[in-house]
């Protein structure tokens, strides 16, 4: 892999991890389609590192906020503030996504990297998309959650271990059926993606490290990944606030096709 190739693949990852996209959709097509060494799943985890720094810095007085609900929670065991409520929802919301990523990890490295699942992935989670978010209506805000309501948007990003699902697209579908506006299900699925992320990198890092060494190109695609991940926060977060997520739907259904274009074309 060269230094580019690093970058653009951080890029990518960076775009596409808080677009409702599919980062992981789009790190495997990529060597895919432009003919480029697949670098593995542990390189892709280490740019999620890159990514885990644009959440936590974008949202840092949140998560400041959120650190200090914590302790209160610890130390008075009460929930009744907003940011306390929160924090427990963040937990409930994780749990299926740890537990599923726990039992389906071996699927994720093999079978569900298939250019064919993703391709039909990105395609079909684009029209569910694009149904879900045109056919409710915004009138729930973080602050009127419920506990099953944290549980339904955790679980969902269980079947975003398909790559081409995408997390952020699974988890923010799910929220806007729940009738949450679409500012407040962008933040949520944010918040949320903090302690997966985490985890990733901390049980899969590893893995790339042993694999190459921190060389120029893997410090080249965090970099790129953290950069690129902050930006497409902040387009997502003004960007929902006056449109629709059309745009991204439609994307996906194009890029899906086009895949399965390739796919036919190369026999």
């Amino acid at each position: 892999m060269t230094p580019l190739q690093a970058i653009a693949l951080g890029i990518i990852q960076g775009l596409s991890e808080f677009l409702p996209i599919s980062s992981s959709a789009h790190l495997t097509l990529a060597p895919y389609l432009f003919g480029w060494e697949d670098p593995g799943l542990a390189f892709d985890v280490a740019l999620h590192f890159g990514t885990l720094l644009a959440v936590l810095w974008y949202f840092r007085r949140e998560w400041a906020n959120l650190t200090r609900a914590a302790f209160s929670i610890v130390t008075t065991g009460r929930f009744e503030q907003p940011e306390n409520r929160k924090v427990v929802f963040l937990i409930i919301a994780t749990i299926p996504g740890a537990i599923g990523g726990y039992l389906l990890q071996s699927r994720a490295e093999s079978a569900f990297r298939s250019p064919q699942i993703i391709a039909i992935a990105l395609i079909v989670m684009g029209i569910i998309l694009w149904a879900v978010d045109k056919a409710v209506d915004q009138r729930r805000v973080i602050g009127e959650m419920r506990w099953v309501d944290a549980l339904l948007i955790g679980l969902s990003q269980v079947i975003a271990l398909i790559p081409g699902v995408s997390r952020s697209g699974s988890t923010i579908t799910t929220a806007r059926g729940l009738r949450f506006d679409r500012e407040n299900a962008a933040e949520f699925s944010f918040l949320m993606s903090m302690p997966i992320i985490a985890a990733a990198v901390v049980l899969e890092g590893p893995k790339a490290f042993q694999q190459s060494g921190l060389t120029n190109e893997l410090m080249s695609g965090v970099v790129a990944s953290a950069i690129s991940g902050w930006l497409a926060i902040s387009i997502v977060m003004r960007y929902v606030t006056r449109h629709s997520y059309g745009i991204f739907a439609f994307y996906r259904v194009v890029l899906g096709i086009a895949v399965l274009a390739v796919i036919h074309a190369r026999g």
